[in-house]
């Protein structure tokens, strides 16, 4: 018989019911987990007409753009919306100093002037399938993590292959809750991408790293790309021959505007969240491993911003991975100072403490269960040294370029080195080296690298134990004084891998033979060390302790649903299409403090710094500004709005996900969070945590009036 307890109904609605915007929903249930709350809070729709496998839903015309980021199709013709900052490496890629795209933004007049895109890829969602009990087949209770995983993987293998067998489409398996369940998700993904509108920077990434993660904020954070397929619709590689893609759905595009209080909702496909970690987890993550990374990346900003001042050249070509290094650089920070703020510990101390009191007082819950925290707390005490060891290799060694281009050269090596090798074999291998070192020393400055090399060596050095230092160090110690200076020198100097030249020079007249030249360049030889140092006294420890980690976060998952019955449980976020609800709204960010739900071109030109190459305003928008010459953007009371905030719950993976009115209208592109909403990937705050929002009439603004591309707005579906 169980036992039954009696909780204070504070505690209960404190820390045990979901809050009414939190979650990042699977759309298969909604109707069973959702729509009704959805509909009470001004939804039109239905479940089915945002997910369905029989009709058009609005899932058909969202994208998962390159793997990272989310779109939305906004007309007959494939027109894709998503961020700027999403398509940033691409726009890159298509610059130089004589044709800075970056800077001066780039959009074409007519198709045929469309950029065409290597490897950029968008993924359609065709149906999700609950698979759990075919994936589980044969885990019987007792097996080791390993065998566990083996047979799982073997499964998800066989379910894939025979789930797509005979059709252009993929299978993708992904695990929920922790692995307790499985779910299929049946792609179709197009090749064909190109570059149709970029806004210059001073539009697209307004307010620069100052701004980011901020709020108000004033930036214009789109690009416009365009899907191709066969003349059959179908998926195709890049050809001349292609023709615009024609979806099952596209966005219509609301001009009325926003209205706080009204209904929002965020389709997309957001990264990764942990939701469910203990506190012994949150405390790792506050105290030792987000502190350590925002420590390096600070000064590899630093290091790379000097260079990238000095030179519009390594501007360029710095531009994407300063902007990538950045952005979590300072999401850490936010994200501490959230969850100090939000007392994250001791609320989740007080969640595990209402947890194992009804574990306690039930006899079926307490040998499950019984035991959980007190295994939760003892393998984190272990993982201090593993964290922070991990965290400086990824961090700080791999942080050095010159190191990972080298980690490439291994398979060319380890070819060369079986004695049945053809040349065939050794040439093809080689020659594709060779292009790929294009593309490396295209966005490479040696100089910059070389800074990078000695600080962050020396703090790999100087921050783990000697026992995890990689064999190399001794060398620096015994040969350079441990002087990385000396060590940096000598290796750039000497190594075929850090000029273009050099490695075309060792690719272009390679034979089997050569691999000796390899493995006795000094880059080479660091970065042996280095990874084999990794593999050998690192990962092993490190994985271990994950894998327990792991089962037993599977346990407490399944322990938190069978115990805590009145909490909804959404999964945590791992990129895959969700749905997120709420409304826009503003915010109290701290004491004395409240800001408005939504930013205007006033507010823009407030900022406006000639100055500063963060806050320029070009002068065609400060004509356009002065004159108000909005055209049919403006809202209602005349106001050219920009930005706003809503209380959807996203994370990174979200960038360039459709904001929708109650409709399925289009009204937004989300880009952003809020620096205190941040926390939100490990404790989400009704009150702090809000989405930011780039206004689709913003968007159109600057397509028509400012670019004069309304070709561009003629395709797409405008509801005044």
């Amino acid at each position: 018989m169980k036992k039954k307890i009696f909780l204070p109904l504070v505690i209960v609605f404190t820390h045990l019911v979901s809050f009414a915007d939190e979650g990042m929903w699977l759309p298969i249930f909604l109707k069973q987990l959702n729509e009704s709350d959805m509909q009470a809070k001004g939804l039109k729709l239905s479940a089915d007409d945002i997910y369905s496998v029989n009709k058009s839903s609005l899932k058909d015309a969202v994208v998962q753009f390159n793997g990272g980021c989310t779109g939305e199709i906004i007309s007959s013709q494939g027109l894709m919306l998503t961020n700027h900052h999403c398509g940033y490496s691409q726009i890159q890629s298509h610059s130089s100093v004589k044709n800075d795209y970056l800077t001066n933004g780039f959009w074409a007049m007519k198709k045929e002037d469309e950029l065409p895109n290597a490897s950029l890829v968008a993924t359609f969602i065709i149906r999700m399938e609950d698979v759990t009990a075919k994936v589980l087949q044969g885990t019987v209770s007792g097996l080791s993590e390993a065998k566990r995983d083996s047979i799982i993987a073997k499964n998800i293998s066989e379910i894939e292959k025979s789930s797509v067998q005979g059709t252009h489409y993929e299978a993708k398996i992904r695990p929920f809750y922790y692995g307790n369940e499985y779910y299929m998700f049946i792609t179709e993904t197009y090749k064909d991408v190109r570059l149709v509108f970029a806004p210059p920077s001073s539009i697209g990434k307004y307010g620069g790293d100052t701004d980011n993660w901020m709020w108000p904020r004033h930036t214009g954070d789109f690009a416009v790309f365009r899907i191709y397929a066969n003349k059959d619709n179908k998926p195709a590689e890049y050809s001349k021959e292609n023709v615009p893609f024609k979806p099952r759905h596209h966005f219509p595009i609301s001009l009325k505007g926003v209205e706080e209080g009204d209904f929002t909702m965020v389709l997309g496909f957001p990264g990764r969240t942990t939701e469910y970690l203990t506190s012994y987890a949150v405390d790792m993550t506050m105290n030792v491993s987000n502190p350590t990374k925002i420590k390096l990346r600070e000064k590899r900003l630093a290091i790379m911003l000097a260079d990238m001042k000095e030179s519009d050249e390594t501007r360029i070509k710095y531009a994407a991975k300063y902007a990538q290094v950045s952005n979590y650089h300072k999401k850490w920070i936010g994200e501490n100072r959230g969850l100090k703020k939000l007392d994250a510990i001791n609320k989740k101390r007080s969640f595990e403490k209402t947890f194992a009191e009804r574990v306690n007082a039930n006899s079926e819950f307490e040998p499950k269960y019984g035991k959980l925290l007190n295994q939760f707390e003892a393998v984190y005490k272990k993982m201090d040294q593993s964290i922070r060891s991990y965290d400086y290799f990824t961090e700080a060694a791999l942080a050095v370029e010159v190191i990972k281009y080298t980690n490439s050269f291994v398979p060319l090596v380890e070819l060369s080195k079986k004695p049945n090798t053809t040349e065939e074999e050794i040439n093809k291998l080689a020659e594709k080296l060779r292009s790929s070192s294009t593309g490396f020393f295209k966005d490479y400055n040696a100089a910059t690298d070389k800074k990078l090399f000695v600080f962050m060596l020396k703090m790999y050095y100087d921050n783990i134990n000697k026992n995890l230092h990689p064999e190399i160090f001794k060398l620096v110690d015994s040969k350079y004084d441990g002087d990385f200076s000396k060590y940096a020198e000598e290796l750039y100097s000497k190594s075929f891998f850090t000029t273009p030249e050099k490695t075309d020079l060792l690719l272009s007249s390679y034979k089997q033979k050569h691999f000796k030249k390899i493995e006795k360049d000094p880059a080479y030889i660091l970065m042996n060390s280095v990874y084999d140092n990794f593999r050998k006294n690192i990962l092993p420890e490190y994985n271990r302790l994950n894998d327990e980690v792991n089962r037993l976060t599977r346990t407490y998952m399944a322990g938190l649903r069978e115990v805590i019955t009145e909490k909804k449980y959404y999964p945590d976020a791992n990129s895959t299409l969700r749905v997120a609800y709420g409304k826009a709204e503003g915010y109290v960010p701290q004491d004395a403090v409240k800001y408005n739900y939504y930013t205007t071109m006033d507010g823009l030109m407030e900022k406006a710094d000639s100055s500063s190459y963060e806050f320029k305003v070009s002068s065609k928008l400060e004509e356009l500004y002065r004159n108000k010459d909005y055209g049919p953007y403006a809202h209602k009371n005349g106001e050219m709005r920009v930005c706003f905030t809503a209380s959807n719950h996203t994370t990174g993976g979200n960038s360039g996900s459709p904001v929708v009115d109650a409709q399925g209208n289009l009204i937004g592109t989300n880009f952003d969070r809020t620096w205190e909403s941040t926390m939100s990937d490990i404790m989400f705050d009704p009150d702090r945590c809000r989405n930011v929002v780039l206004d689709v009439r913003y968007t159109l603004f600057v397509i028509d009036k400012f670019a004069g591309a309304k070709h561009l707005i003629d395709e797409m579906t405008i509801l005044k």
